[in-house]
């Protein structure tokens, strides 16, 4: 044990935590890089440069003589994926903060850095991208020793491009970092942090020994889920999986038993001897808490029982997705689903699409508000649809995030303007270092979950960054608005807004659908209402053919006998016919500015 190091990198988006982390593979000779991230391996992530799973991996490093086990996890930077972060950091005890020489310290470091405070990591801050024209590694070295209050000679100066530093940095892993504590003898206790599906080898969990030993053949069972299983392999991970016969305390590795239900795996639980067992599961490790929640159906409805196997084996691979079977009078069956934002809902849509092939619409995402009725009683709505009868209602209460936003002091202006437009309440800002500030906002958390981040970014030109939790429920002005296709309310298209909002939204939501829905044989009616009272209103007119064409002269009521027999036509073909609202027209009411 006293040669084993587990650490993780802890950084914003794209301050060049996977490329550093490559550095350290190649260093201690672990593979051969050969261009682009080697960790990241979704498609998805090397097309957009982001890192969205978080990554184990094995290094061996001698220092002075000694060979040292470093197992490195690789973690996403994104505020959306969060709970990824937190599930590394459960498994570790050091940290590598990575700030970017060229951006300083922003909002995502300070929030993963504190989740690592809470859970007694050694930090070892970094300063990456040193080697850049426009680095800026004095003033960056001040914000931190004002972060965190080290020395400075404790902070090191890296590239990830260069390989600058990263003798230094693994130096540092093995000296700072403490190994872990654990005992050999004592009954077997691992933490599981991740899982993957394998359709050869069914499911594989990835754990760390925190007592105990696991051999190969152990009969092994899972504490919370209380299944056994025997562990048909151990091993450790490298760039593929290494089989051992036996792992022991502080160790991080795998385990391969022929588990095929994807409900019998949590993410967070212990896997323990089935003699010989632990007396209580390990602590420390939050659930989830979604915070949009969006409906997914499929395209073509024969395929519910597909998609419900994908989202199982996805959510093996994402814990952070959670989801409920639910049913829609437009749409059909489908599911429920809860993500940790917009670019989370974004990932798991083309993730669907690309390792399970299914095609699927997803619905306008809202968020989670409690209900009181006038007799007290409170329940939790997560569709428009769920909520009961207006006359019933006492109150409604909306969730409420605390925002820290970090920008330029250029720019304090129309973050503010932004915030309060989305009925934000300023709390307090303060001075991070030389232009920088840090605004802490109080906003409704269903303000935010459309469009708040691009328009964020692009007042900002780039500069400011975003972190936010969940603070309260709070009481507000909700009212449910329905859209009306010829007096039939689509459920797809509903919503929860703010009182003071929901007319001018409806107005934008009929202009959008005129534009989007095909015209038919008859004139359709959408119409935007909250209850009975219709705020706005739009008509697509109907297709017409000119029965009167072959009317030359004669007398006029020729003519109206024709259009009179028309329009009896149309009226009959109103009260049969439906209208199909395509699904461009959903995506587009998610991106109305």
């Amino acid at each position: 044990m006293k040669h084993i190091r587990n650490f993780c990198i802890i950084a914003h988006i794209d301050h060049g935590k996977s490329t550093l982390a490559d550095r350290l593979l190649e260093f201690t000779k672990t593979i051969q890089v050969t261009g682009g991230q080697m960790l990241d391996d979704m498609e998805l992530e090397k097309e957009r440069g982001i890192t969205i799973k978080s990554h184990a991996i094995q290094m061996e490093y001698v220092y002075k003589g000694e060979k040292y086990v470093l197992n490195l996890i690789d973690t996403p930077g994104h505020v959306d994926f969060s709970y990824e972060v937190s599930r590394s950091i459960a498994a570790c005890e050091g940290a590598l903060l990575v700030v970017d020489a060229t951006q300083g310290v922003q909002a995502q470091t300070i929030s993963n850095l504190y989740m690592a405070i809470e859970h007694n990591l050694e930090i070892i801050p970094v300063i990456n991208k040193v080697d850049m024209p426009s680095a800026m590694p004095e003033e960056v070295e001040d914000e931190i020793v004002e972060l965190i209050g080290c020395d400075k000679k404790d902070i090191i100066r890296a590239s990830g491009k260069t390989g600058e530093g990263v003798e230094d940095i693994l130096q540092a892993v093995v000296e700072r970092v403490p190994h872990p504590v654990g005992d050999d003898q004592a009954p077997l206790q691992a933490l599981i942090f991740d899982s993957v599906f394998n359709s050869f080898r069914g499911i594989i969990a990835y754990f760390k020994v925190l007592n105990g030993v696991i051999k190969k053949g152990d009969s092994v069972k899972f504490f919370n889920t209380g299944m056994e299983y025997v562990a048909d392999e151990v091993g450790v991970l490298k760039m593929d999986m290494v089989p051992r016969k036996e792992l022991r305390t502080g160790e991080v590795g795998y385990i391969i038993s022929g588990i095929k239900d994807a409900k019998e795996v949590k993410v967070g639980d212990t896997i323990t001897h089935t003699v010989r067992s632990c007396e209580a599961a390990i602590e420390g490790f939050q659930e989830v808490k979604p915070m949009v929640f969006a409906g997914v159906y499929p395209i073509d409805p024969s395929e519910y029982e597909n998609l419900r196997a994908s989202l199982e084996k996805l959510q093996l691979n994402d814990a952070s997705l959670t989801f409920t079977p639910e049913s829609s009078v437009a749409l059909g069956f489908g599911f429920r689903c809860g993500f940790l934002g917009l670019l989370h809902m974004e990932i798991v849509q083309e993730r669907l699409d690309r390792e399970f092939n299914m095609d699927v619409i997803t619905t306008v995402p809202n968020v989670s508000y409690l209900v009181y009725d006038k007799l007290g009683n409170e329940r939790e709505v997560h569709n428009p649809s769920g909520l009961p009868d207006p006359t019933m209602i006492d109150h409604i209460e909306e969730p409420y995030i605390r925002a820290s936003i970090i920008t330029n002091v250029n720019f304090i202006g129309p973050i503010m303007k932004l915030c309060i437009d989305k009925r934000g309440e300023l709390i307090n800002q303060e001075y991070v270092s030389g232009n920088r500030v840090e605004l802490h906002f109080m906003l409704p958390l269903g303000e935010i979950v459309i469009d708040f981040y691009d328009k964020l970014k692009s007042i900002s030109k780039g500069y400011a960054s975003f972190d936010y939790h969940i603070d309260s429920f709070r009481p507000s002005r909700l009212v449910k608005l329905d859209i009306l296709l010829n007096g039939e309310a689509v459920d797809a298209l509903s919503t929860l807004t703010h009182h003071d909002n929901a007319a001018t939204f409806g107005r934008r939501m009929c202009e959008k659908l005129k534009e989007l829905i095909p015209r038919q044989q008859f004139d359709i009616a959408i119409q935007a209402a909250i209850g009975a009272k219709i705020v706005a209103r739009e008509t697509i007119k109907c297709v017409r053919k000119d029965v009167t064409a072959k009317c030359y002269g004669g007398d006029v009521s020729r003519k109206r006998k024709l259009l009179e027999k028309q329009k009896k036509g149309k009226k009959r073909m109103k009260q049969i016919g439906n209208v199909e609202v395509p699904q461009k027209a959903f995506l587009a009411v998610l991106k109305l500015d």
